[in-house]
């Protein structure tokens, strides 16, 4: 193990070898890392997109009005390329049997519970304490202003559970001057209802943002309810023009049903109540060459199924990072954090007798950029993290990022992924303590290309996954079952994503993913292909989509079982005055019949219309 000490003379020994090492490495002006977008995901800090070397994909604003959706996943599971998500229903994730949700990133991850891809909202981590996942339906599309998806590692920055990936949730925050309010209401198949307001308010260095959301659904299934509340604000104050401090609160309460799989002989009947909260303190600061801060968290929650089971738990941590640039054409990037997953079950027979259980972590890193040649950007990152079950892990990460022209962009990166056992896997259910964390490499190569006017970009990137440490379940004999490090997989293929605004009335944007595995996976489709395009014209808008997956696994073993299917959807609106705006859309516009959950059909077409009031 590794104290505290040590960790502190460890970091400043990186510090000093990283800075020491850039000191002899040819200099090149600083604004070639001043590029284009700016993403904060891959760094901790704002950077230019086209000099990160991982991956990252960024949804907008727009694009989550687009798609009518309360949850932000089922937007991100069609925009993203490599990315897949799980679904039940018309609306509603739930969790334990049935659930949905589980998230999968170039074919990893997909299990229930998915802890393999992690959750951040504005850099820091969502995952329930007990079994270490994150939450579908706590995360409302109201209260999302952008959201930056690494596919591929990101342990560099976020350790433990960013072992396939990171999606990183900006929430929004008051931006004009004054007040300014929206509310929705809509109604739809299966009386589906969403009643949605928000507002903030803005005076000198003050701001705030508030909403508040209710979500309610018979289902497209008998017994298959769901209704969810969920409440957010968000401060903010600019101390000077270099530091600024924020603070967000958040809490939901949500309920499902889950009617169980159509296939059983009896129903299945099983419900849930949830309650999750999280609660977060900011500041941060940004100088010339010098950005930072400090992010503290606390995110709670209790859970209380029909079977019996009744759980608390809590996460908690603080996260320190600062860059800089010591010379022209050179950033660095240093960080620590701290964090405790903790919580109890109170159980009924045959789960686990009440214990409190707690696991720390404990993390120093640094992430260094150097340009050159105004042309080429070299980046190296080394993470030590020492958890207080299994010791220390090493997670290095390497890249280069070569602007050929102006307009196009070569990237190459290696990265590490590593995922720790959850409380779950190491006492509660199949347990091991003596579990080890999953390993995973990352290569891949990319290609990005933007045009001078920026109306027209394209993505190409090829991956190898390789990963090994696997966490499985052995079943018995001799019994009792027991999960082992066993599992070892090869993952390739590639992603393509592009956008081109033909005019001012025209848009069309689309994304492809081809996953080859090495044996069948749940939730990981071979083929994945989303386009959409979008038109306005005055106060019109109407935006169609197309969404095709094929030979993806509901089932695998000796009698797998594979679906195929194409979804279209289409979206209206019209905006009467200022104030005013109409909408109404449609989707599984050709009435597929299919399942992402073995035993869940989806519903067929259905419908929602709604006004939105914008004041």
């Amino acid at each position: 193990m590794i104290n505290t000490n040590s960790m502190k003379k460890l970091l400043i020994t990186l510090i000093t070898v990283f800075i020491t090492g850039l000191t002899l490495m040819a200099q090149a002006p600083r604004d070639t890392l001043l590029i284009d977008e700016v993403v904060i995901s891959a760094s901790r800090i704002e950077i230019s997109r086209r000099n990160v070397p991982v991956t990252v994909s960024s949804i907008t604003r727009e694009q989550i009005e687009l798609s009518n959706e309360s949850a932000i996943l089922p937007v991100l599971s069609q925009r993203i390329p490599g990315m897949f998500v799980t679904e039940r229903g018309v609306t509603g994730f739930g969790l334990a049997q049935g659930s949905a949700g589980q998230i999968s990133m170039r074919g990893v991850g997909g299990t229930a519970p998915n802890t393999q891809v992690l959750v951040l909202i504005d850099g820091h981590p969502q995952i329930q304490g007990l079994f270490s996942h994150p939450l579908p339906d706590a995360y409302v599309s109201t209260d999302v202003e952008k959201v930056e998806v690494i596919r591929g590692p990101a342990s560099l920055l976020y350790g433990s559970n960013a072992f396939a990936g990171a999606i990183n949730i900006i929430t929004r925050q008051q931006t004009q001057k004054g007040f300014a309010g929206n509310a929705r209401v809509s109604y739809g198949s299966f009386n589906t209802q969403k009643y949605i307001a928000s507002g903030g308010f803005r005076e000198g260095r003050f701001n705030v943002f508030a909403s508040i959301n209710h979500d309610r659904t018979n289902g497209h299934r008998d017994n298959s309810d769901f209704q969810i509340v969920n409440g957010f604000i968000k401060v903010g104050y600019e101390l000077n023009k270099n530091f600024n401090l924020t603070a967000d609160f958040s809490i939901a309460d949500f309920s499902s049903e889950d009617p169980g799989p159509v296939f059983a002989a009896e129903p299945m009947l099983f419900g849930i109540d949830v309650m999750r909260g999280r609660a977060s303190l900011a500041v941060k600061n940004q100088f010339e060459n010098f950005e930072g801060g400090m992010i503290g968290f606390y995110n709670f929650g209790k859970h209380e199924f029909t079977d019996g089971w009744i759980s608390d738990d809590y996460h908690a941590g603080i996260s320190l990072f600062q860059g800089f640039s010591p010379f022209a054409g050179n950033r660095v990037t240093i960080g620590a954090d701290y964090k405790k997953v903790a919580g109890i079950a109170n159980n009924v027979p045959p789960f686990a007798a009440d214990i409190w259980h707690e696991v720390d972590d404990m993390a120093a890193y640094v992430f260094m950029q150097q340009s050159l040649l105004n042309r080429l950007v070299l980046s190296t990152g080394f993470r030590l993290e020492n958890n207080s079950m299994f010791g220390s892990e090493t997670v290095p990460q390497v890249g280069i990022s070569f602007m050929a022209t102006e307009n196009s962009t070569f990237k190459a990166s290696t990265s590490k992924g590593f995922r720790s056992p959850s409380i779950m896997e190491l006492y509660l259910f199949a347990p091991n303590p003596d579990l080890k964390p999953e390993i995973l490499w990352n290569y891949e190569l990319g290609f990005n290309y933007q045009s001078t006017s920026k109306r027209f970009s394209a993505d190409l990137t090829v991956f190898l996954i390789e990963g090994d440490n696997m966490i499985q379940v052995v079943p018995p004999p001799p019994p009792p079952a027991m999960r082992q490090n066993m599992g070892s997989f090869t993952n390739r293929g590639f992603e393509a994503e592009m956008s081109w605004i033909a005019n001012p009335n025209f848009s069309f944007s689309g994304n492809y993913s081809y996953i080859d595995l090495d044996q069948p996976r749940i939730a990981a489709p071979k083929h994945q292909l989303y386009l959409e395009s979008t038109y306005r014209n005055g106060g019109f808008r109407v935006n169609l989509s197309a969404r095709h997956i094929s030979e993806l696994y509901t089932v695998v073993g000796s009698q797998p079982v594979l679906e195929s299917f194409t979804m279209i959807n289409l979206m209206g609106s019209y905006r009467i005055n200022e104030t005013l705006e109409v909408f109404a859309s449609g989707k599984n516009l050709l009435n597929q019949t299919y399942q992402i959950n073995n035993g869940y059909p989806m519903p067929g077409i259905n419908f929602m219309t709604g006004l939105n009031i914008q004041i």
